[in-house]
C-alpha cells in the first residue's frame, strides 16, 4: 500500500482548491493552443485537442513531476509537417485520412522508443545539452512558430495575400489579441491572458458581425470540432511490414528525441521553481505511455508545455490533482463546447501564436553575443538556424551537441604543456600539464626532444591524467622510441584510474617502462 501512495503521490498533501482552479484554467488555456498547434501541420483541429486531453491526462497521473502540463506542443507539429511532405512525394494520391493513419503509427512508434529510453534510464543524459544548443533549439522554434502563422493571412485556398480592408482587419485584430495578452498580466494574473484576449476578440468579431476568418472557415467540409471521448484510431495501412517502418522511424525518432527534450528541460524548470526534484527516467516513461495512447486514440501526440506548465505552478498547484483536472475539463469542452470553439476568429489564435513565438523566443541570448566564446555563439547561430530552415529539431540539437562537444575538445587540447629541467643527477624532467586525450597527443608527442635527451627520462603526470585510449597510445609511442634510442623512462605520479587504464591496455598494446613511486606519509601519532 505505501509503494501504491507513493507511486501516485498520494501521501503529498494537496490543496483541492487550488488544484482545482489552477487545472481548470490550465484547460481554459489549452483550448486555443491545441487547436492553433493542430492547424501548424494541417490537421483538423480535434486531432489536437485529443491529443492535448490524452497526453494531459496519462502525463498527470504517471509522470515524473507533479504539476506540470503535456499536450499537444508545436514542437511536435511541425515534425509531421515534413511527414506529408515526403508522404505525397510517396504517394501522390494520398488521402487526408491516410495521412493521419501514418501520423498516429508514428506517434506510437514515438512513444516506445521514449519509453525505451526510459527504462534504460537514460534520461539523465538531457545534462550533456549544452546551453547555447537549448539557446539555438529554443529559438529556432520561436522562429518556426512564427513563420507558420502566415499563410492565415492569405485568401481561403490561394497563395495570394488578403487586400485592402481585409488584410487591414485581421492585421488589427490580431494586433488586439497581442495587447491584451502583453497587458493584462501587468493588471491581473488570476485567469490567462490568452483566454481573455481571445475571449475578447470572439466578443468584438460576433457581437460586431464582423466578416472575418473562423475556425469553422479552416475546416474541411463536413468536418467538426465537436466530438465525443477520442475514438480508437482504425488503422488501413500496412502497418507492420519494412516500408512502412523505414518511412516512419526517422520522424518517430525525432518525436521521441524532440519530445524528451522539451519535457525534460521543462522538468528541469520547474524542479527550480518549486524547489523539488522530478523523476526524469518516470518522465521519459509517461511521455512515451501517453504518445502511444495518443496515437491509439485519434491524437497528434505531443510532449510537455511550458506555457502551461508555468501557469499552473505559477497558480500554486503542486499536485497530480492539477493535471488531472485540467485534462477532464478540457474533454468536457470538446464534447460539450464545440458551437463555441468554432466561432472564434482566426485572427485571435495567430495572436496568441505570436505571443507564444516571441515569448518562446529566448531574447536574452541576444545580449550574449559578445559575453560568451566565440565557439558557443556560432553554436547558438547554427543550431538556430538548422532547426528554422530543416524543421528538424532533434538534428538540430544533436548537431549543436557536436559542435560544442568538439570546440571543447579543441579548446582542452591546447591546454596540454609540458615544463621541463635536468636536475643535479643528469636527469630529464617533463612535467606534463592538462588533460591528455585524443586532441592533445599530437601536442603531447611534438613536447619530447629525444634524440638529444640524457639516458633517463622521468615523465611526471602530477598535473595531468591519461584519460583514453588515444593518451595510452601517445604515451606508449613515446617510451618506444626512448627505448629504441636505449634511454629508460620512469613515468610518476599516475592517478590510479590512469594506472587501471594502462594495465587494462596491455592487453592491447605493450604499454613500456612504468614507475609510479608509492608515497608514504610519515604520521605523528605523539600526543598533544
Amino acid at each position: 500500500m505505501k509503494q501504491l501512495f507513493n507511486l501516485f503521490d498520494l501521501n503529498q498533501k494537496v490543496n483541492y482548491k487550488t488544484e482545482i482552479l489552477s487545472g481548470t484554467t490550465v484547460a481554459l488555456a489549452l483550448v486555443p493552443e491545441a487547436i492553433a498547434f493542430a492547424m501548424i501541420a494541417g490537421f483538423s483541429p480535434l486531432t489536437g485537442l485529443y491529443a492535448a486531453f490524452v497526453m494531459g491526462l496519462v502525463t498527470a497521473v504517471f509522470g515524473g513531476r507533479p504539476g506540470m502540463i503535456s499536450g499537444a506542443t508545436g514542437a511536435i507539429a511541425v515534425i509531421f509537417v515534413g511527414l506529408i511532405l515526403e508522404l505525397k512525394n510517396t504517394f501522390p494520391d494520398i488521402t487526408q485520412e491516410t495521412i493521419l493513419q501514418y501520423v498516429f503509427a508514428t506517434v506510437i512508434l514515438g512513444g516506445v522508443l521514449q519509453i525505451l529510453f526510459g527504462l534504460f534510464r537514460l534520461g539523465k543524459f538531457i545534462r550533456l545539452v549544452p546551453h547555447p544548443v537549448m539557446f539555438g533549439f529554443v529559438n529556432g522554434l520561436a522562429i518556426i512558430i512564427f513563420m507558420a502563422q502566415f499563410p492565415n493571412f492569405y485568401q481561403k485556398g490561394t497563395d495570394n495575400l488578403l487586400e485592402g480592408s481585409a488584410f487591414l482587419l485581421m492585421l488589427g485584430l490580431v494586433l488586439v489579441t497581442m495587447f491584451i495578452i502583453w497587458g493584462l498580466p501587468k493588471l491581473t494574473k488570476i485567469v490567462p491572458s490568452s483566454l481573455v484576449a481571445i475571449l475578447v476578440v470572439s466578443a468584438i468579431v460576433i457581437g460586431f458581425g464582423i466578416d472575418t476568418m473562423t475556425v469553422a472557415d479552416t475546416l474541411n467540409e463536413g468536418e467538426t470540432i465537436k466530438g465525443g471521448f477520442p475514438p480508437l484510431s482504425n488503422f488501413t495501412i500496412p502497418l507492420f511490414t519494412t516500408e512502412t517502418f523505414l518511412l516512419i522511424l526517422p520522424y518517430a525518432a525525432i518525436v521521441a528525441g524532440v519530445g524528451l527534450i522539451e519535457s525534460l528541460l521543462t522538468l528541469n524548470l520547474i524542479d527550480e521553481i518549486t524547489e523539488t526534484r522530478g523523476r526524469s527516467n518516470r518522465e521519459c516513461v509517461a511521455q512515451g505511455t501517453a504518445n502511444i495512447f495518443s496515437g491509439l486514440l485519434s491524437g497528434m501526440g505531443g510532449c510537455a508545455m511550458i506555457g502551461q506548465s508555468l501557469i499552473n505552478t505559477s497558480a500554486g498547484a503542486r499536485a497530480r490533482l492539477s493535471g488531472i483536472v485540467a485534462a477532464i475539463m478540457l474533454l468536457v469542452f470538446i464534447m460539450f463546447g464545440s458551437s463555441l470553439i468554432e466561432k472564434l476568429p482566426m485572427a485571435a489564435l495567430v495572436g496568441l501564436m505570436f505571443m507564444v513565438a516571441i515569448g518562446t523566443f529566448e531574447w536574452a541570448s541576444l545580449k550574449t553575443f559578445k559575453k560568451m566564446p566565440t565557439s558557443d555563439v556560432v553554436v547558438m547561430v547554427l543550431v538556430t538556424l538548422i532547426t528554422a530552415i530543416t524543421h528538424n529539431l532533434a538534428v538540430a540539437v544533436l548537431i549543436g551537441v557536436i559542435l560544442a562537444a568538439l570546440a571543447y575538445a579543441w579548446e582542452n587540447a591546447k591546454r596540454i604543456r609540458a615544463r621541463k629541467y635536468v636536475d643535479e643527477n643528469g636527469v630529464k624532467h617533463y612535467e606534463i600539464f592538462g588533460p591528455l586525450f585524443f586532441g592533445s597527443t599530437k601536442a603531447f608527442s611534438e613536447k619530447f626532444d629525444i634524440l638529444e635527451d640524457p639516458k633517463v627520462v622521468i615523465i611526471d603526470f602530477k598535473e595531468s591524467r591519461i584519460a583514453d585510449m588515444s593518451a595510452i597510445e601517445a604515451v606508449n609511442v613515446i617510451t618506444h622510441r626512448y627505448a629504441k634510442q636505449g634511454k629508460e623512462v620512469h613515468l610518476r605520479h599516475l592517478s590510479k584510474d590512469c594506472i587501471n587504464l594502462l594495465k587494462n591496455a596491455e592487453a592491447i598494446i605493450d604499454v613500456n617502462i612504468m614507475e609510479d613511486p608509492t608515497y608514504k606519509v610519515v604520521i605523528d601519532n605523539s600526543p598533544l
